[in-house]
């Protein structure tokens, strides 16, 4: 009897110093300001909590795209329009291919000279711009308004108005991707791009550009001065028919916005070798009615003009909101910086301080394989419902392959795009493991990206 209490003293005595140095070493990984400890305060939070973190498939989208397509052939062609003197080609592009991206279902135009004066960009109409406004204006519900509403070519707009519909997914094609370009112009819309042009307006002199067949194609090293849209493609233009033939065959079809003098009705083909084309392309994929969702919570009206990030494919950011009504918290709006993305979505219906964010309910994950503007609709077991007042925050965990700053970020840029960006609207966090967080408006002078979208 005595050696069997040796031999169980004995054990009891190893199994308590294994377990003190299991202890010991989980405390030396994780330092105490580190860990949280979440505990569910009701039935449905527990629920919320527990849910299981799902396997994340990869799925890529295909199609099988004939060799050539255009969209006058198939009722799905905006109108042609005519940018005259003014110097926003960016948003003649950007408003037609929203339209595109309708038809042929829905045949209307929205204005131009709206997404021109109503962005947040300190920017004057003549100084030109840029993709990025347009997506911030459309992803900030600034607009799109009907053109009806404030006609273009007046370069004023009427105060008041709202927008016409809600624009949800944007998206970036990787450098001269031309078979994703196809794909996005065959089953979504229209693909704006921008080129370099070396004439300006219709009946100017080019080297580029033969009027005879309405053909482009530029080979310099300039950059690009144009936007305009590709509602097309024909792998058999023969390169014989531009002023310089190419080395192959191949040309987009592509709209100007120059008015119907222009090329064919207002089309014409620009090569697949020209230098530019292809190379900055945006496809508004998915545009709803106004009314999909009742209420946006954001601080970056400017959008996505900075990146940060820990040198890492992945990190983590978050937004902390305030309801203003009694209201569901039903979708989170965010940008992934390049393609083949994967995010992890949670909810912190009730937010004190930095602390809150590690006691984040998960939601929903999935997979993004273009980069570009997204709106994650949460699954309705899991939609947080927000009194007035209440703080609560969207926690995402981004990563994003080949990147080291995977995080876009509202940022006031001293050069190129600039915008009048407000620190004081928001509160922004990003960390790089998800558990010690560093406020952005304090630490890179930046909003996150994250918008809220509610109903009530």
């Amino acid at each position: 009897m005595r050696i069997i209490r040796k031999i169980m003293g004995g054990l009891l005595l190893l199994l308590l110093l294994l377990v003190g140095e299991v202890w010991l070493e989980n405390y030396q990984r994780e330092p105490k300001a580190e860990l949280a400890v979440s505990i569910p305060k009701t039935r449905e939070e527990f629920f919320f909590s527990i849910r299981p973190i799902p396997e994340i498939i990869p799925v890529r989208e295909t199609a099988d795209l004939p060799g050539a397509y255009d969209y006058r052939k198939e009722g799905r062609a905006p109108v042609v329009k005519n940018q005259q003197a003014m110097n926003n080609c960016w948003a003649f592009a950007g408003t037609s291919a929203m339209e595109s991206t309708l038809l042929p279902q829905e045949n209307v135009q929205f204005s131009t000279d709206h997404m021109t004066n109503c962005n947040s960009f300190a920017l004057e109409p003549e100084e030109g711009g840029a993709y990025v406004m347009a997506v911030a204006y459309l992803a900030a519900w600034q607009g799109p308004v009907l053109e009806d509403q404030d006609p273009s070519g007046d370069g004023q707009s009427p105060e008041g108005l709202e927008e016409a519909r809600q624009v949800l997914e944007v998206r970036f094609l990787d450098y001269k991707d031309y078979e994703a370009i196809k794909r996005t112009v065959f089953l979504y819309g229209g693909v704006e791009s921008t080129i370099y042009m070396d004439f300006t307006q219709e009946g100017g002199s080019s080297v580029s550009y033969a009027p005879a067949t309405y053909s482009y194609c530029y080979t310099g090293e300039t950059e690009p001065n144009h936007d305009v849209l590709i509602i097309g493609w024909d792998d058999a233009y023969p390169a014989d028919r531009f002023r310089n033939p190419p080395e192959g065959d191949g040309a987009f079809i592509c709209q100007n916005s120059w008015g119907e003098g222009f090329g064919e009705q207002g089309i014409f083909y620009v090569s697949y070798y020209d230098t530019n084309i292809g190379s900055s392309t945006t496809a508004y994929i998915r545009v709803e009615d106004a009314g999909y969702f009742d209420g946006l919570y954001q601080s970056d009206l400017c959008g996505w003009t900075g990146q940060v990030g820990y040198n890492e494919e992945e990190a983590w950011f978050a937004n902390v909101y305030t309801a203003q009504e009694a209201e569901e918290l039903c979708a989170a709006g965010f940008y992934t910086t390049g393609p083949e993305s994967t995010y992890e979505l949670y909810v912190v219906p009730e937010f004190s301080d930095e602390e809150s964010l590690n006691e984040r309910m998960f939601a929903i994950n999935g997979y993004l394989q273009y980069g570009g503007y997204h709106t994650v609709e949460l699954p309705e077991d899991v939609r947080a419902r927000l009194q007035p007042g209440q703080r609560f925050a969207l926690v995402i965990r981004i990563k994003t392959q080949g990147a080291i700053y995977p995080i876009a970020v509202e940022y006031a840029q001293e050069e190129g795009t600039k915008g009048n960006v407000t620190l004081e609207d928001g509160e922004s966090y990003i960390s790089d493991k998800g558990k010690l967080w560093s406020r952005t408006e304090e630490e890179c002078e930046s909003n996150v990206c994250l918008k809220a979208y509610v109903k009530r």
